[in-house]
């Protein structure tokens, strides 16, 4: 195996700095780059908080990776002195019109050993007064589950990475003609060179990855609970996702409103020039979900709103692989709306393979990505 003393990552969200930290951590002289700070608020690892869950129907491979993700953002808010990571729990409502997801995740969860219960509408309703379960059959509930708050996460995360010797430095990457990355025109060199620029990556590597990649809005926002009602916060509910609707979202925390998301997909979005303003039809559209789940926030004020997007493959899969036509370029792209709390486990792995201590998994393997029925569901 040939020996790396030199990489360079590109990308300063989730998968890039713990790419980097990762390598750092294997004694590697490592530079990240990123065009903004990190945890910029355009980023999909920007923003307040992502659920965390290891429910990922009859996939063993996701469960596992987010079980073992878990522990090592505990550790990581250890090594930083921040609580990065909350165990609210969190709950997966199964519709009464399909529950193929929640039932295969209840015979996942008894292989791999993740604890969970599973409770009835009359339940939820004892549980969670504050939730209406009507079309609900059940919820599934996974009680070592909850959430990261995403910007700190990145900044400890980078934070460790500088700690350990590593370099941050702000700067615009291009390709050139044959897909190579540049900085002011000039090559980039390094042993290794990892491209981890969430969906920008799909303008940037234009030839190789345009096709293969679609990019959602997604509005988000954050709903004031009635003042001095707790039954909203991350002490009394979980985390949440409503797949029927679909809808997802977390608990009050943090100095964070209650979070609200209804999934929108296929909506037009400029990166780099577009406001990150949500649209009325958005809020209108959340108001009436809330009329529908939680009844008792749909008059409450909005305390906060944020524009993101998900930069998907067809069959929502990473895509961590070599560039094909430069062996020394690895493209990590297709966060896929469920990377995020995978990240330090996702970077290990991209770090291994940038080294060339681990082959390219094939869920992740360069190439089109075959449709198929949601492998996964938003975050």
């Amino acid at each position: 195996m040939a020996r790396y003393t030199s990489a360079i990552v590109v990308g300063a969200g989730i998968a890039g700095a713990s790419t980097a930290l990762a390598l750092a951590r294997r004694g590697i002289d490592v530079t990240l780059y990123d065009a903004h700070e990190p945890g910029h608020a355009a980023a999909a690892s920007g923003g307040e908080h992502r659920i965390l869950r290891a429910c990922h129907g009859a996939d063993d491979y996701y469960t596992r990776m987010v079980r073992e993700a878990r522990l090592r953002w505990m550790e990581l808010g250890e090594e930083v002195g921040q609580r990065l990571y909350v165990e609210s729990g969190a709950v997966m409502l199964a519709h009464r019109r399909n529950t193929s997801w929640e039932d295969a995740a209840q015979a996942t969860f008894d292989r791999v050993g993740v604890p969970y219960f599973v409770v009835d509408p009359d339940e939820l309703r004892s549980r969670l007064p504050v939730l209406d379960p009507r079309d609900i059959a059940y919820g599934l509930w996974e009680p070592e589950a909850g959430f990261v708050y995403a910007k700190a996460g990145v900044q400890a995360t980078v934070k460790r990475f500088v700690d350990l010797g590593g370099r941050l430095q702000r700067g615009k990457i291009t390709v050139d003609a044959n897909e190579r990355p540049c900085i002011d025109g000039a090559l980039l060199t390094a042993d290794v060179i990892v491209m981890a620029c969430g969906a920008w990556m799909k303008h940037l590597f234009r030839r190789t990855l345009f096709s293969l990649l679609e990019t959602e809005r997604q509005d988000v926002l954050l709903i004031a609970p009635p003042p001095g009602d707790v039954r909203y916060d991350d002490t009394h509910f979980p985390a949440w996702i409503d797949h029927g609707y679909p809808a997802y979202g977390i608990p009050a925390s943090g100095g964070f409103g209650f979070k609200a998301v209804i999934t929108w997909h296929h909506l037009p979005m400029d990166l780099d020039r577009d406001d990150r303003v949500v649209h009325e039809t958005a809020i209108a559209r959340t108001r009436r979900y809330l009329a529908h789940r939680f009844p008792g926030l749909v008059d409450q004020p909005i305390a906060g709103v944020a524009v993101g997007q998900i930069s998907s493959s067809k069959d929502t899969h990473f895509i961590i692989d070599r560039h094909p036509d430069h062996a020394d370029v690895v493209l990590v792209a297709a966060d896929s709306g469920h990377l995020y709390k995978h990240g330090p486990v996702i970077g290990e792995h991209i770090a291994s393979l940038a080294v060339g201590a681990t082959p390219v998994e094939r869920r992740f393997a360069y190439g089109p990505h075959d449709p198929i029925a949601l492998v996964n569901r938003p975050q």
